[in-house]
């Protein structure tokens, strides 16, 4: 393993738009990684393994939940503090930040903002340190970008809820201890309930033979008439805008996390075409590769100003799903161009594992599907300019 030399570039200082509490937290979590995630996860992607020793670690540096309240266990940072929190982890791996991202937005954040009082003190607290971990149950195997027509539902048996259907492309699914899932009622309104490891009927079978996202473990969710105790219905709000309020946080997330992974590929590219002599010059002295470099930090550069731009309306309330949409989609496209690029750079060395890039980008292959595809962000947004939606 090569040791972690990386330096994040902030080519228009915007360390100055930055709290000085923002930027210890970021620090924090650039140092877990580079002793952390870096010296390990290359070995565990080639393995196809969850390295499920960092999970402790996860927690203490805000990876879990970092914007719920401290009452809960959180640690009550803001949005720009958790934007940089998932920068940092996908900087070290996509797979990595996906279990930090699920946990704090898809599990945590529904418990949170949709759940009721108990259910925050019994879940919040232990999902904050990694004691738990959980997964989000919405994709089924027939309904990906169309999630309405989700087929999983459950009846009241009078003392207990009965749940049937399956969830497919679950990240954590195969080792989390609670699942948010998503599903019908008798009269078709979508609401959200939380299933525990060991209740009968409810298995985790493990996705494998995945060329991305190697260090994540990915799954499938089974209901076969699984007894959901009436106490675990989320209550305070149903409705597809329930899970899609889930993903608005996400995608949030992934629009900062994307420029960890970009950021990397950068440096490291940077860093070999500095390095790599040919035609006795180092190749970084020649117009076509300062040519990629160049391009590399002006996307960069565009997209920590698109986000954190972002992350300020987020704080203030008004950040709206199609703007959220427009990060996702705008900063996972820049980062799987900036990761061809450096492997590239790099010629036959880029495919190896001695470097980032190739795990960076087959990781990207999945960032940029899943939390909505590419092509359905574009839809968002253009059904948000025009006013009329185009999905069908």
């Amino acid at each position: 393993m090569r040791p972690d030399l990386f330096q994040s570039p902030d080519y228009y200082l915007l360390d100055e738009l930055l709290s000085d509490e923002h930027k210890m937290v970021r620090d924090a979590a650039r140092a877990w990684v580079k002793k952390e995630v870096s010296p390990i996860i290359e070995e565990y992607a080639q393995k196809a393994e969850f390295p499920h020793q960092i999970v402790k670690g996860l927690g203490e540096i805000g990876g879990f939940g970092p914007y719920i309240p401290v009452e809960y266990g959180g640690a009550g940072l803001d949005q720009i503090s958790y934007g940089l929190i998932m920068q940092e982890i996908e900087r070290g791996d996509s797979g990595v930040r996906s279990t930090s991202s699920v946990q704090s937005s898809l599990v945590m954040y529904p418990i949170w903002k949709y759940g009721n009082e108990e259910q925050r003190m019994k879940y919040l607290p232990k999902l904050a340190t990694g004691e738990f971990i959980g997964c989000f149950g919405l994709t089924e195997p027939d309904y990906g970008s169309n999630p309405a027509g989700m087929v999983t539902n459950y009846k009241d048996m009078g003392d207990h809820y009965l749940l049937n259907g399956a969830k497919m492309w679950i990240s954590n699914a195969p080792f989390a201890d609670i699942a948010v899932v998503w599903a019908k009622n008798e009269e078709g309104r979508i609401h959200g309930l939380i299933v525990e490891r060991g209740m009968e009927g409810f298995s985790t079978p493990e996705t494998h033979n995945k060329w991305s996202l190697r260090a994540s473990a990915t799954g499938e969710l089974i209901f076969d008439n699984v007894k959901v105790p009436k106490e675990n219905l989320l209550p305070n709000k149903s409705g597809l805008g329930a899970p899609l309020g889930c993903l608005d946080s996400a995608r949030y997330g992934i629009a900062w996390g994307a420029i960890g992974a970009a950021m990397d590929c950068y440096d490291t590219a940077l860093r070999y075409s500095k390095e790599r002599i040919q035609f006795d010059k180092p190749i970084g002295a020649t117009q076509l590769q300062q040519k990629k470099l160049a391009e590399m930090i002006t996307e960069i550069t565009k997209a920590q100003l698109l986000t954190w731009r972002l992350g300020v309306l987020r704080n203030e309330g008004k950040a709206t799903t199609a703007q959220i949409s427009m990060a996702k989609r705008n900063n996972v496209d820049m980062a799987l161009t900036i990761a061809r690029d450096a492997r590239q750079m790099l010629g036959g060395m880029g495919i190896t594992g001695e470097y980032s890039i190739m795990r960076h980008m087959m990781n990207l292959e999945s960032v940029v599907t899943y939390e909505g595809t590419h092509d359905i962000h574009l839809l968002i947004t253009g059904m948000d300019v025009t006013g009329f939606p185009a999905f069908k």
